[in-house]
């Protein structure tokens, strides 16, 4: 049986893995830890294989006043706890990253993309995993993973934006674009085989399919009997306007396909029934 510590009691991604992974009582045993104040710093971690790093600063408009935390939770808190582990005799430690570290709003990205970060976020988590590769050795496995944007039952941020209007706007534009996604339950399906395989290295995990952000709010509002109109009237002024909040929701961001450590996966829930899913 491996034993898995996941750090960070509130994080959607850590709760939803340790609920996922119940269906496999007899082969994982999972423990969460609240990482906030001092009292994780005496838990022992040696009776554990692998510690899943999902604790974080997200979510929250950025100021100058609050730029410091991200450094300081994102960053110095992983890497103390990274450090820890390896004292304690830990294989593996996966540090849940983010797609922002590339900085980009559009594009595609591959293993040769320049890291460049636009904000405090993308930036922190960049400059955490420059610390915690610096730990990496054949008995301590780093193992980074840049999602995309995570989408499932009770997520927070971007989908639960476009379901508001899903379910509010009697109009959409109706805009081909094609966005990397990944659904909650192939990311915990992607970490199961990281833990399996005793992976390091850096990853880029996403549904099989891109998603389109038109074809996601209609299937949203479907599944609610919920009726859209879908025009191009707006597609002028979302293609020519070069908006950092619409290239956020139409513009083209993916990662390629191509590239061995896209980590795709056989037994990924396809696009259709990973929205039934979250829906219902």
């Amino acid at each position: 049986m491996k034993k898995i510590l996941i750090t960070g009691v509130n994080s959607y991604v850590g709760n939803s893995f340790a609920e996922w992974i119940k269906d496999y009582p007899n082969d994982y045993s999972v423990d969460k830890i609240s990482v906030r104040g001092d009292d994780w710093k005496e838990a022992d971690f040696s009776v554990y294989d692998t510690v899943l790093h999902v604790a974080g600063i997200a979510h929250r408009k950025e100021t100058n006043k609050n730029k410091n935390i991200y450094y300081r939770v994102n960053r110095d808190l992983t890497y103390k706890i990274a450090e820890k582990a390896k004292n304690e005799g830990v294989k593996q430690f996966i540090f849940l990253s983010t797609m922002s570290v590339y900085g980009l709003n559009t594009g595609v990205i591959d293993e040769n993309t320049p890291l460049k970060p636009n904000n405090s976020y993308g930036e922190s988590k960049l400059q955490a995993e420059k610390l915690l590769q610096g730990l990496d050795d054949s008995f301590f496995k780093i193992t980074i993973i840049r999602p995309p944007m995570i989408y499932g039952k009770g997520c927070k941020g971007n989908y639960r934006r476009l379901k508001y209007l899903a379910l509010k706007t009697p109009v959409f534009p109706n805009i081909k674009n094609k966005r990397s996604m990944i659904y909650i339950d192939n990311l915990s399906i992607f970490i199961k085989k990281i833990i399996d395989n005793f992976n390091n290295g850096v990853y880029r995990p996403q549904n099989k399919e891109y998603v389109n952000t038109s074809d996601m709010v209609q299937k949203i509002a479907n599944i609610h009997g919920k009726k859209i109109k879908f025009i191009k009237i707006f597609n002028p002024l979302i293609n020519n306007f070069n908006l950092r909040i619409l290239n956020k929701v139409f513009g083209n961001l993916v990662y390629e396909k191509d590239e061995q450590k896209n980590a795709d996966c056989d037994n990924f829930i396809d696009f259709n029934l990973s929205i039934k899913l979250t829906e219902e």
